[in-house]
């Protein structure tokens, strides 16, 4: 930061230097006015130079820094003026702060674009984390997540004590949950709240976040302690309060783990009352409330909630659906039936609504419209009972219709065609059925007047013309018949109901209590239907909800219901915003220089493969609707046009100033949850395996040249008093404003969490409406990670050549050369240079590979005796880069290995009650990977997680081999099929591969104590010396101490379809299975230089490549040109997974197996491994191999003859040495002593509590866990974040800087050796 404002201090002081030449060059042209050249003062320049992105947000431009702004506007005029005259020899810093300038002033397409020119023509921009920030800053507005993230990242990887580091961590936290990665959320969230500094959000308001992302990960307990203690805050903003208490009712109201019935409802009336007392106007409550009601039997009360969200927030599906359903329990079909095509209209995919309609139709005895109704639900992508319905469907087609059954059917889309009510915006809030009339909600017996939505008799003649020639309809000819049909079908309902109303009397409202036939207000009859607004692509379904009482009338086998299924989940899904448009050519009306060397600045990417196509590298973003041609249904504002109110559940004007208080709770759009389904089902809106070619014109032509007004984006940041959302857009751009209780409908307006008259609402849409490259925010290039040898990846690849610090300078030079490095000194503890820029992910190789090429057979080796197991040119097959995985077959046999001591009886006699972790599974075939419901094929690898003991789930393995035998027996018993009956059984599970059996997968089972398990790790002894766990030649046994299932054996004990999903093994080493029997193993593995297309993969499929479940589709990864090894791996057989190798397996039999990892004495593995290392470091991940410990203990250990290993150790050491040093220095500046604390034996590396780095030799303990002798361990920039003197921390040094000293001196290249031994 301080070399950036230095720069940014002599750009503004060149500029101003330069005004005697700009005037010159002003006389020079007559047509130019003076005052179109203004010049900056000295003291201008001065407060200049102290302005960059780190200020966005804080600077309040628009009140008293109306002084501020004015100097921006005309700084900007400075710039743009010197630029253009400049003829293209520019300072790239002039362009970086013209950046930061437009960024505070909140015109992001120019900063954007400024921005893009800086990365131009700065090769290393990385160095600059101002300039990343601000990046960071403007792709968060135009919500390009993907981007954003990365662009944060490398600026704390850079700078982890960069001043808005808790600001980057927040909105990360916020990206991340949006994008369901609720792991990365909530540790950034954490990172954020023990931060003192200052930043967007309050404390309450991150806690808040922290407590419902335990809600989203089912930790209802936690969850519920958290919100708890969040109402104990003093001083608790009242919209926090209500969000808070709305979240923890609802929840109680779902979650049955909370406790009994009465006593959750009870608790969870008093909460949503608790909130409404604090936001009276809040219709996600109100309906909540009405949930909560209507379960308990309180119809009245539930039916006034439900009034009072609909006076809140009309264009609520759920809360139409739930009228309905009352209506339908009170025996009003017609009123019922008017509150479903509100809810069907409002949100065409509300898979409950249409299951009540169609049980509704079947009530009626009207078997053809229910059928209509269900085929409806289940093309909903919320809908999760699909079989039932199915089944139901079938059993009412085979069911005679019954005499006054009608023929005609309720359509998807129901809606007038006339044009005067096809507008959201032309319809007035007394078009609603709820509120045509004061009637409404009276029972009157008034006959409404004839609906406008009967149909004519032109329209009644030209439905008897669609009907005549029906089987030669085009399809929207076959779009208007079913909806003539649909309103014919309607209109004779209303009809048949106002006769029965006109023949009979009318029944009288009964008051709440056990009624024979209680009664609600009667539905006044809309003037028109409420249209489903053609701009909601996609419905807005917040499910499943808890079940309401009452059951259905119809036949019976088997029943579907309306959807209030028990068993639901929190209140945790909800659609995201429509993304801003992200411009191709970030240009815009007030950009001189736009017309100068666009060719190197039209993207942020250069290189190979740079385009801002999205994955499909089809399309582009539009400032007008998203990625896939569609708007979509998101929490706070719909994707309408800005003369359009928003129509969804969280029904805001989209230029409303007040906030939404919502939680992001992460489900892609497209998918929300819906009301009173059984779950959602989240959507990917990327096609893995389609890549953007290199130079390939991948942006929409629609934005070819267009430029992007700033009115059109939002303010990133808000400030009090203003009213800043810009009709249509998205409202992304502020964190606070991202405060939002994520529910099944939308959460209301309400005033500002923080600020006066800020907008709070959800940011961005479920990570990937935006066409995001899935690579660096900025730079494809070769990735240039390492000192000399250390990062050539490839052959072509260069390498760096290490100019600025020798690697062999003696330990007394390296410290004189670290003294006096200022009170940071080294900022961070990479093993890396200076100069080389954060990792990225490695482009896939050149040339793709052929089709015939990418099923490559997999090496395999047959022992037939001992010798060829010692033999050494097996250890070098094996670790050879050519070879990613090899099968080692015979070698149990070869070896004479007791398997048996692996068995299930034999572990079960040795310790029947050693802990095993279990995970739930779906068993399907190895090469496939569908979705629970068995309608798509995902990357997402589905499972939960339990613990048994290895007896208990010995007897699950054996039980479950009984069963198989006797489906066996059963099938043998049975008739033999005819080939027809094959073929269609054979169509039938092609087309649909749900129902899946859920199978147990015993997992890191750790058999590394030597007490229990003498015999078996004996066993392991007979291996050859490069296979052993433990070896002088495997760097994984100079850590010094154990790291399960790394350096000490792991045991899996399995059934048929237990998976391990697809990973790479920790940092990147290699790894050894063998499998016990007696069943096989199917195996799928991955070249090491092909885990960057894997990565994007995961990516474009929501899910985190390092801490994330997924089975790769492997359809995917052929179209991307991807090899993949498949091979069986049989009883007896060792399997050796080289360097980095990506591989998934999937047990075909019963079996256990047994692993452990290894890690050859090389340079290649000690390069990945460090590659790893850096990577997890900028992915905040924690690297479970701690390189810095191992690279000291190796140096101390181990001689090294290895040119490149050494050069890669002895960097380490140096790198490592110098940090020390700098900490010490600043330190002692500080006034800060250091307390020695002498190194254990055996005793773990030690890691950051917080952040999870690694941290080396210097400790920052907390006084409280020193005094207790626990150590609760800090980096110095956590313990920095959380007090910037270090008060309350005690230093500990474990190594004196002598020993470290005389360690790296005494560490030189051996001798090589003549010859070499396994």
């Amino acid at each position: 930061m301080k070399s950036c404002r230095a720069s940014l201090a002599v750009a503004a002081r060149r500029l101003s230097a330069a005004g005697d030449e700009e005037k010159k060059m002003a006389a020079g042209k007559a047509s130019e006015p003076e005052e179109d050249s203004p010049r900056l003062s000295a003291q201008e320049s001065d407060a200049l130079a102290r302005v960059d992105s780190s200020l966005f947000g804080y600077q309040r431009l628009h009140e008293d820094g109306a002084s501020m702004k004015a100097l921006l506007v005309k700084a900007v005029r400075c710039y743009e003026s010197l630029i253009l005259r400049a003829e293209g020899k520019v300072d790239p810093e002039l362009f970086c702060q013209l950046g930061h300038f437009s960024l505070l002033l909140e015109e992001y397409p120019k900063a954007l674009s400024a921005y893009q020119r800086y990365y131009s023509l700065q090769s290393d921009y990385w160095k600059n984390a101002a300039f990343l920030y601000g990046l960071g800053m403007v792709y968060f507005h135009y919500n390009a997540f993907q981007w954003a993230i990365k662009a944060f990242q490398e600026v704390l990887y850079i700078d982890p004590g960069f001043s808005r580091a808790k600001e980057i961590h927040l909105r990360l936290g916020l990206m991340f949950k949006v994008n369901t990665d609720y792991e990365s959320s909530l540790k950034h969230f954490q990172l954020a709240l023990i931060d003192s500094s200052h930043c967007t959000l309050s404390k309450a308001e991150i806690q808040f976040h922290i407590a419902h992302l335990y809600e989203i990960q089912k930790r209802y307990r936690t969850a519920k302690e958290a919100y708890e203690s969040l109402l104990l805050t003093e001083a608790l903003p009242v919209q926090v309060k209500a969000a808070t208490l709305q979240q923890l009712g609802w929840m109680h109201h779902t979650v049955e783990l909370l406790g009994d019935k009465a006593n959750k409802d009870s608790y969870a009336i008093q909460c949503l009352q608790k909130s409404l007392e604090a936001d009276p106007n809040s219709g996600q409550s109100w309906y909540f409330l009405g949930r909560c009601y209507s379960s308990i039997g309180k119809v009245q009360d539930a039916f006034i909630s439900y009034r009072q969200s609909i006076d809140k927030s009309e264009a609520s599906a759920d809360t139409w659906c739930s009228i309905g359903v009352l209506y339908q329990q009170q025996n009003q079909p017609m009123d019922a039936l008017q509150a479903y095509i509100c809810a069907v209209q409002l949100d065409h995919s509300h898979a409950a609504a249409w299951m009540d309609l169609g049980t509704l139709y079947e009530s009626c005895n009207q078997p053809q419209d229910a059928i209509k109704c269900y085929v409806n639900a289940t093309r909903s992508k919320a809908c999760s009972n699909t079989a039932a319905l199915a089944a139901r469907i079938k059993y009412l087609q085979a069911c005679k219709p019954g005499a006054s059954g009608s023929a005609q059917s309720l359509p998807a889309h129901v809606s007038p065609l006339d044009d005067d009510q096809s507008s959201p915006a032309k319809r007035k809030r007394t078009s609603s059925p709820a509120k045509s009339s004061s009637e409404s909600w009276t029972n009157s017996t008034a006959p409404p007047a004839t609906p406008n939505w009967y149909l004519s008799p032109q329209k009644l003649q030209l439905l008897e013309q669609l009907r005549a020639n029906r089987a030669s309809l085009k399809p929207v000819q076959m779009q208007m018949l079913d909806q003539l049909e649909a309103q014919l079908s309607a209109m004779h309902l209303h009809q048949q109901q106002m006769r029965q109303n006109s023949s009979g009397p009318v029944r009288p409202s009964l008051p709440n209590g056990p009624s024979g036939v209680p009664s609600l207000p009667a539905h006044a009859v809309p003037r028109g239907p409420v249209p489903r607004p053609s701009c909601i692509a996609h419905p807005l379904a917040n499910g499943p909800l808890p079940p309401s009482p009452g059951s259905r009338s119809g036949p019976q086998p088997p029943a579907v219901g309306n959807n209030h299924t028990p068993g639901s989940r929190a209140n945790g899904d909800v659609p995201y915003l429509h993304p801003n448009a992200l411009p191709h050519r970030c240009r815009s009306p007030g950009d001189p220089w736009r017309s100068q060397n666009l060719n190197a600045t039209q993207g942020l990417q250069k290189g190979p493969g740079s385009h801002w196509a999205g994955p499909n590298g089809d399309r582009t973003l539009s400032s007008s609707g998203s990625a896939d041609g569609g708007s979509h249904n998101q929490v706070g504002h719909s994707s309408t046009t800005p003369s359009e109110p928003a129509v969804n559940h969280q029904s805001s004007s989209s230029s409303s100033s007040s906030s939404s208080l919502t939680a992001t709770s992460g489900v892609p759009h497209g998918t929300g949850p819906t009301k009173e389904s059984n779950g959602s089902t989240a959507t990917q809106h990327h096609s893995p395996g389609s890549r953007s070619r290199p130079g390939s014109p991948a942006h929409d032509p629609q934005l070819g040249g267009k430029e992007i007004p700033a009115a059109n984006s939002r303010l990133n940041h808000v400030h009090p008093g203003s009213t800043l959302t810009a009709p249509g857009s998205s409202t992304a751009s502020s964190p606070a404003s991202a405060l939002s209780a994520s529910s099944p409908s939308p959460v209301e307006p309400s005033a500002s969490l923080n600020k006066p008259g800020s907008t709070v609402t959800v940011n961005g849409s479920g990570g990937g409406a935006c066409s995001e490259d899935s690579r660096s925010p900025v730079k494809l290039e070769p990735l240039k990670l390492e000192p000399p040898e250390l990062c050539a990846k490839a052959p072509h690849r260069p390498t760096l050549s290490s100019s600025t610090v020798s690697i062999y300078p003696t330990s007394a030079d390296v410290l004189k050369a670290c003294r006096n490095l200022g009170k940071n000194g080294v900022s961070s503890s990479r093993i890396l240079l200076n100069k080389c820029p954060p990792p990225r992910l490695p482009p896939p190789p050149a040339p793709p590979l052929d089709k015939d090429k990418l099923n490559p057979p997999t090496p395999s080796i047959y022992l037939e005796n001992k010798r060829d197991a010692f033999f050494p040119p097996l250890h070098q097959f094996c670790t050879n880069q050519s070879n990613p995985v090899t099968v080692i077959r015979g070698l149990a046999g070869a070896l004479k290995l007791d398997l048996g001591l692996f068995s299930t009886k034999t572990l079960v006699e040795a310790n029947p009650e050693h802990l095993v972790e279990v995970r739930t599974q779906l068993c399907q075939p190895a090469d496939e990977n569908w979705d629970s419901s068995g309608q798509k094929k995902q990357w997402r690898c589905e499972g939960t997680r339990s613990y048994t003991t290895i007896a208990k789930y010995a007897q699950y393995q054996a039980s479950s081999f009984q069963e198989s035998l006797r489906e066996e027996n059963e099938k043998k018993g049975q008739k033999e099929l005819s080939d027809s009956e094959i073929t269609s059984s054979e169509t039938v599970s092609r087309s649909r591969k749900a129902p899946f059996k859920q199978v147990k997968f015993g997992t890191n089972i750790d058999v590394s104590d030597e007490k229990k398990w003498k015999l078996q790790l004996q066993e392991l002894s007979k291996l050859p010396a490069f296979a052993r766990v433990v070896s002088a030649g495997n760097l994984l046994s100079h850590v010094g101490h154990s790291i399960l299932g790394m350096n000490t054996v792991q045991l899996f004990m399995k059934v048929p379809g237990s998976r391990t999903p697809g990973h790479q093994e920790h940092n990147n080493f290699c790894a050894v299975n063998i499998n016990i029997g007696p069943g096989d193993c199917e195996w799928f593995a991955v070249p090491e230089p092909y885990w960057g297309v894997m990565s994007e993969f995961c990516e474009k499929n929501n899910i985190n490549f390092l801490k994330g479940s997924w089975w790769p589709n492997l359809e995917d990864l052929y179209e991307a040109n991807v090899p993949v090894y498949r091979f069986i791996q049989r009883p007896g057989d060792l399997v050796w997974l080289n360097t980095g190798t990506v591989h998934w397996v999937q047990a075909i039999g019963w079996c256990n197996n047994i692993s452990w990892n290894v890690g050859p004495l090389s340079a290649y593995q000690y390069k990945l491994a460090v590659e790893r290392y850096e990577w997890n470091k900028l992915q905040s991940v924690k690297s479970m191999v701690p390189m810095v410990h191992l690279s000291w203990n190796m140096a101390r250990n181990i001689k090294v003859s290895d040119l490149k290993l050494f050069e890669m150790i002895k960097f380490c050491l140096l790198r490592t040495l110098k940090q020390c040093q700098a900490i010490k220095e600043a330190l002692v500046a500080a006034g800060k002593e250091t307390v020695w604390h002498r190194r254990g034996r055996d005793e773990p590396a030690h890691y950051c509590s917080i952040c999870e780095v690694e941290v080396f030799n210097l400790l920052f303990v907390t006084s409280d866990s020193y005094a207790r002798h626990s150590s609760v361990v800090h980096c110095q920039a956590c313990a920095r974040k959380g007090s910037g003197e270090l008060e309350g921390f005690v230093v500990l040094e474990q190594h004196r800087m002598d020993d470290l000293m005389q360690v790296y001196d005494q560490f030189s290249l051996a001798p090589a050796l003549h010859s070499s031994s396994s």
